[in-house]
């Protein structure tokens, strides 16, 4: 590997004297990937390495090589780039907060400085009705302080003791979502020496004030590991091991429930859940059991004045919503339904309040509110729905801390509509706005948005949103089009409102956001119906829905963009595969691209959880079907549009070595001259850059990558 270290660094340096940069060549080293199905040869596995700390020399040589190639690649891009960049952060209000939020006797607020990358927690002492005049603001955490001169910086939890006077909080300064739980007194203001590091992200009080909850990260796995209970000021050696789930295709995680009352030891699964709990006054009780695991079920439970309120798939595709007494939850011949399962709807989440239950359901590709009426004493005498004022736009729960509130937190917002918050009274169904996200610049009456459906090519109907600027777009076949999609775990791809996105609608570009199979856009079925045996209905809707945009002349059929990140990225890298022909660019971020190999590797963090979700390629079926989409494994020798792959060195849920390896192939097979360039950052993982301003880098530069492409004939 020696000699390729030097080839590398040489690479590197030969652009600044070259006019034509030559990409980096990754040497083919024969690698034997085995498995029970068979064994298949890799000639690009030595781009792994595992170590947490750094890589191999040869590794951190190819990775700057290949940066250094991008950066010379789009050096006349550089204009641009820089251009876009002014005008996204031009749009940003710097000296910006979110609306307080009332919890036990304060209010608190996300506080963002001019100039800062990263947020203050903050919160100042008042009633349920507003803040008490002239009463100190209090600072929770000062993020520009605890960032300084980190190159990542991320704040996760952040959780006040019941008595108000102590802060659990964690934060992750690698990017790979290994974080450290710290505590401070907000008394003295004092951080205590007891940190604890390598946890994951959710901690839960008990009403001692004293005892906490947190998850100890597996090491090697990192989205789980075994609950342990610390006491304030004690030697986390000596915590205490509560549960520990064997269940390795489970994710652990642990809350308090609505009031504090209990604390919630949740195992989630794609396909099954099982829920315990601990009085929160008796912190040494062992957790017991409520809603047991069941094969196919799926329970989300929450707890207040005595009652479970469980969110239930059980006979229930949809989900249903019931309610149980504290000791009858697992006699489901108690159970009380609240909402029953609807083929039409999907219930999605819940919050439950003194009075009403609040909860946010999905029909026809919109998420809406609706409350209903609950409790000894109801706040409302009917059920009341929170209207919307578009066709195509998200609405949701948002931050409701005191079940004493009389009110729901709602966040709305569509393609064209900023963040818009609201407080919709219980009693009337009146909104008040809280708060719509400011936009330095911009004029919602240019724009418009609406939703129109495409015909698969099974005979079902895909949603797709869309946005355009007025007086720059027309429906003729020649405007540009930035497509999006994902299309995994459940989870939808709401219509959205993305400031930085104004910068292609100024520019004539269409926006489209596919809504494929595999998220739950459309219920359960639209989920079920993408993932497993039936993951390239994903991969085909979003060609269908392509193929679509152009037949109607809502885009020209040589200026189509496709983008996605992770799950959506291995979307991005099976279309480029099957019909690469039909897109000029495409954006692929942090790429699932590798499928095969890393399901059949359970040393990798997010395998063996997701197991249920791409299926367990030990056996043969799953395995001859992953195989027969793995992004990776299906590149030829034919042309392939421009593309732009992206990855973080650091990333714990696609490791850097897929996308990486992809791009090493796909140069060596790919047949036309078009750009490929993959852009490393260095000092983060999946989530990119963590200050607010930082990220924008990597979205001007694909931005000004597809910009440019839109004017520039293929190759």
């Amino acid at each position: 590997m020696i000699t390729f270290f030097i080839v590398c660094i040489s690479m590197a340096l030969s652009f600044q004297t070259q006019s034509a940069p030559t990409p980096p060549v990754a040497p083919r080293i024969p690698f034997v990937v085995k498995s029970p199905q068979g064994d298949r040869t890799d000639e690009y596995y030595w781009i792994r390495d595992d170590d947490t700390k750094t890589k191999r020399p040869e590794i951190l040589s190819y990775l700057n090589a290949e940066n250094a190639y991008t950066d010379a690649v789009t050096a006349a891009l550089l204009p641009l780039q820089e251009k876009i960049l002014v005008e996204m952060r031009g749009r940003i209000k710097e000296d910006d907060q979110t609306p307080p939020n009332y919890d036990h006797g304060y209010w608190y607020s996300i506080r963002f400085d001019a100039g800062a990358e990263y947020p203050v927690y903050e919160r100042q002492a008042g009633t349920p009705k507003c803040p008490t005049p002239n009463a100190p603001i209090e600072v929770l955490l000062d993020g520009p302080a605890l960032g300084n001169g980190k190159p990542f910086y991320s704040i996760g939890a952040v959780e006040v003791s019941p008595d108000n006077q102590w802060l659990a909080w964690t934060d992750d300064v690698t990017g790979r979502r290994i974080s450290t739980l710290r505590f401070k007194n907000l008394r003295t203001g004092v951080t205590s020496v007891d940190a604890i590091p390598g946890v994951l992200e959710n901690v839960a009080w008990a009403l001692d004030n004293k005892t906490i909850f947190y998850i100890r990260q597996d090491p090697v796995l990192l989205q789980t590991g075994p609950v342990y209970r610390h006491e304030i000021g004690t030697d986390p050696a000596k915590d205490v091991l509560v549960y520990n789930e064997p269940d390795l295709t489970l994710g652990t995680s642990v809350e308090s429930s609505r009031n504090h009352d209990k604390v919630l030891i949740v195992m989630d699964g794609f396909d099954t859940t099982e829920l315990r709990a601990i009085p929160a006054n008796q912190p040494t009780v062992a957790p017991t059991i409520v809603l047991p695991r069941m094969a196919g079920v799926r329970n989300y439970a929450d707890f207040l004045d005595g009652k479970w309120v469980i969110r239930t798939n059980e006979n229930a595709l949809n989900f249903k919503l019931v309610e149980a007494l504290d000791g009858a939850a697992s006699d489901h011949s108690k159970w009380k339904i609240i909402i029953p399962n609807r083929p039409e709807t999907s219930l999605d989440e819940f919050s439950i309040f003194d009075g009403a239950i609040a909860v946010a359901e999905r029909v026809d590709a919109n998420s809406v509110v609706r409350i209903i009426p609950w409790g000894a004493k109801p706040a409302c005498a009917k059920p009341l729905t929170v209207t919307a004022d578009e066709s195509a736009f998200s609405m949701g729960l948002g931050t409701n801390l005191d079940p004493a509130l009389a009110s729901v937190r709602v966040n709305y917002t569509s393609m064209i509509t900023p963040k818009t918050v609201w407080d919709v009274d219980f009693a009337t169904g009146a909104r008040t706005v809280l708060k719509v996200q400011p936009v330095i610049g911009y004029d919602k009456s240019l724009y418009e948005t609406t939703r129109i459906w495409a015909p698969s090519r099974d005979g079902k109907r895909i949603p797709i949103s869309i946005a355009w600027r007025k007086d720059r777009f027309k429906r003729d076949g020649s405007a540009p089009v930035y497509q999006e999609g994902y299309g995994a775990y459940g989870i939808s791809s709401d219509a959205e409102f993305s400031g930085n996105q104004v910068s292609l609608l100024d520019r004539g570009f269409l926006l489209a956001t596919a809504h494929v199979r595999g998220g739950a856009d459309l219920g359960q079925d639209w989920y079920e119906d993408g993932r497993l045996t039936h993951k390239k209905n994903s991969f085909n809707d979003f060609e269908d829905a392509t193929d679509f945009l152009v037949k109607e002349k809502y885009g020209a059929k040589e200026k189509i963009f496709a983008t996605g990140g992770s799950a959506g990225g291995l979307l991005m890298g099976a279309v480029a595969n099957q019909a690469g022909d039909k897109y000029r660019g495409i954006g692929l971020h942090v790429p699932f691209v590798d499928a095969l190999t890393t399901m059949l590797d359970e040393t990798i963090p997010l395998t063996t959880n997701e197991w249920t979700q791409w299926g367990d390629p030990r056996e043969k079926a799953a395995y001859e079907y992953i195989g027969s989409y793995s992004p990776y494994d299906h590149i030829e020798k034919k042309a392939y549009p421009a593309m732009l792959v992206t990855t973080g060195l650091w990333d714990s849920q696609v490791q850097y070595y897929e996308p990486t390896k992809y791009v090493a192939k796909m140069r060596a097979m790919r047949t036309d001259q078009n750009p490929l360039l993959l852009r490393v950052n260095m000092d983060a993982g999946h989530g990119g850059n963590s200050g607010r301003f930082n990220r924008l880098k990597q979205v001007a530069l694909e931005y000004a990558f597809f910009v440019d492409l839109a004017n520039t004939p293929a190759k």
